[in-house]
């Protein structure tokens, strides 16, 4: 089911983390501690004064080739509470689209003494060609990439579910819908998995599932009232409506109809489940809105959560990278 292979270029010879492009093949430990750095910035976005000082000086790169409002102004966010300098590279208006070539921009970008790229791009792999072409001395977060990894995304999800109902293993989860297409759902088995949840579902119709999915050690359900039975956790996801090649669903409604969740499906969860959906939310087709907006719903914590998550990453990726320059000098 990966696309691309997890290599050591995430790590740098201690073990610290350098570049953050999947979370697949991160040891329980790093995972573990990038929970514990972001529950440390939770609690600044009460503050009056928001900032920490420990990017100050330094510069971030966001490089989004795919749009994305909600996940870059969470980056821009979190980069400028670490008091970092940022920089958004509009791609559409960029040398990128008058003929020049991804590395010249980025060797550019390199010259003027950049620290850090975010990537978003359409591509599955971008971002580790990007870790592995440019200089060493710059961290990629990886910000999304093709069908293969969302790992900020999954990360804040782990935040969430940790914060809500505590230790993974005794945890029963649930992803829900367009698994297909999705690579925050690949992101969130693989760090579920070294977490250690033990009872992982995915719920959708056959055309949306792949078919090797079940090799990730997780169940696959072609009917909700089965699927959902005894889950603590629901996590729905978007229709990738603008990565689907071929007609997969015979319509929206008879989609919501069948995996759309209604208060009367998630009555067949265990009281007390939370439900998260990594947004935007196309109402009455992944979800009804009394569900959405409801008491069990953590859909705005999970919102919440990306900026001191994606704090974690980027301090922790810049350590790993100043211990990597250390030990160069």
């Amino acid at each position: 089911m990966s696309l691309i292979t997890p290599s050591h270029i995430q790590l740098n010879e201690e073990g610290r983390l350098k570049h953050f492009l999947t979370t697949e093949g991160l040891s329980k430990p790093l995972l573990t501690e990038i929970l514990d750095t972001a529950d440390s910035f939770i609690s600044t976005q009460e503050r009056s004064v928001k900032t920490v000082p420990l990017l100050r000086g330094k510069t971030v790169v966001n490089l989004f080739f795919e749009n994305s409002t909600r996940t870059r102004s969470t980056f821009e966010l979190a980069a400028k509470r670490l008091s970092a300098n940022i920089l958004n590279l509009d791609i559409a208006r960029s040398a990128t689209s008058k003929g020049e070539t991804l590395m010249d921009t980025l060797w550019n970008l390199e010259s003027m003494y950049s620290d850090m790229f975010v990537v978003r791009h359409a591509d599955s792999g971008a971002a580790h060609f990007i870790a592995q072409h440019i200089t060493p001395n710059v961290a990629v977060i990886n910000a999304g990439d093709g069908r293969h990894a969302h790992p900020t995304q999954a990360m804040l999800d782990m935040l969430t579910i940790r914060r809500e109902k505590g230790p993974f293993e005794n945890l029963t989860v649930a992803i829900v819908g367009d698994i297909l297409h999705s690579r925050v759902a690949r992101s969130q088995i693989y760090a579920l998995k070294t977490l250690g949840s033990t009872d992982i579902r995915v719920i959708g119709p056959n055309t949306l599932i792949p078919k090797d999915i079940e090799s990730l050690g997780v169940r696959a359900f072609n009917n909700m009232a089965q699927g959902l039975k005894g889950v603590d956790v629901v996590i729905m996801l978007r229709l990738q409506k603008e990565r689907m090649q071929a007609a997969l669903l015979p319509s929206e409604a008879e989609y919501y109809r069948l995996f759309g969740l209604s208060t009367d499906k998630l009555a067949l969860a265990n009281p007390g489940a939370i439900v998260m959906h990594p947004g935007p939310i196309n109402r009455g087709v992944e979800i009804e809105s009394a569900v959405a907006d409801g008491p069990q719903s953590v859909i705005l914590k999970q919102v919440s959560n990306g900026i001191p998550m994606r704090m974690a990453v980027m301090a922790m990726a810049m350590g790993g990278q100043n211990q990597t320059r250390q030990e160069e000098g």
